[in-house]
């Protein structure tokens, strides 16, 4: 263990291979988030819509999982899960959250804090029909984030329903669909030499996005 140890300590990686310029990025971060996630796409980083939601419950004690991005736009940023599951509770009771993507590939990071509401129906049902079928089984099969008491409850469970329904045409759990982070703050971080990285925040006052730099 105290070799573990040693070699955590040992770890070290000097960020040398972009810079960040306040007068080089876009009015928008919507729109600069846009090009730092095209080149993400183009330098084949691995799951580049991942990311790390964190959300805070009624209990005041933090949680945080990854989840993947589906869409985002001028309104906000767009995931799907299951409302039932421990972070929709959390969201229930507090729809403040921090979305984090991480592009070790590219030695930037993504910081966004915001608010959560949830999409229309209409607008869940839309992204339920483009899943897989499997997908979509997975939806109805698992009650997330509760006690089971194998894993054959969840197999024998998938079997039944996807007798239940043999073709592609699923409905979509009313207890599943999507959410959207309407963001007040982005920060868009690139890693520079000696700890000293580059951080660029936008922050919404009074409807408009000002751009401040950070110390690292």
């Amino acid at each position: 263990m105290e070799d573990l140890r040693l070699y955590i300590n040992s770890l070290r990686h000097d960020f040398a291979k972009q810079t960040l310029n306040k007068k080089d990025v876009n009015s928008d971060p919507i729109f600069q988030f846009e090009k730092w996630f095209k080149e993400a796409v183009s330098s084949k980083v691995n799951e580049p819509n991942a990311m790390t939601i964190a959300t805070v419950g009624a209990d005041g004690m933090p949680s945080a999982r990854i989840v993947l991005l589906r869409n985002f736009n001028e309104s906000g940023f767009v995931f799907y899960t299951n409302y039932i599951s421990r972070k929709g509770h959390e969201i229930m009771d507090n729809p403040n959250c921090a979305l984090l993507f991480f592009w070790p590939e590219l030695e930037r990071q993504v910081r966004i804090e915001g608010v959560l509401s949830k999409q229309t129906a209409e607008e869940s049902d839309v992204y339920f029909n483009t899943r897989p079928r499997t997908s979509k089984l997975g939806a109805w099969t698992s009650e997330q984030s509760q006690i089971i008491e194998n894993r054959k409850v969840l197999d024998e469970a998938y079997e039944k329903l996807s007798k239940k329904y043999p073709g592609e045409d699923i409905p979509r759990p009313s207890y599943w669909g999507g959410y959207i982070l309407q963001p007040q703050r982005i920060e868009f971080w690139q890693g520079r030499p000696s700890r000293l990285h580059d951080r660029i925040l936008y922050s919404k006052e009074n409807n408009v996005w000002r751009i401040k730099r950070l110390a690292p």
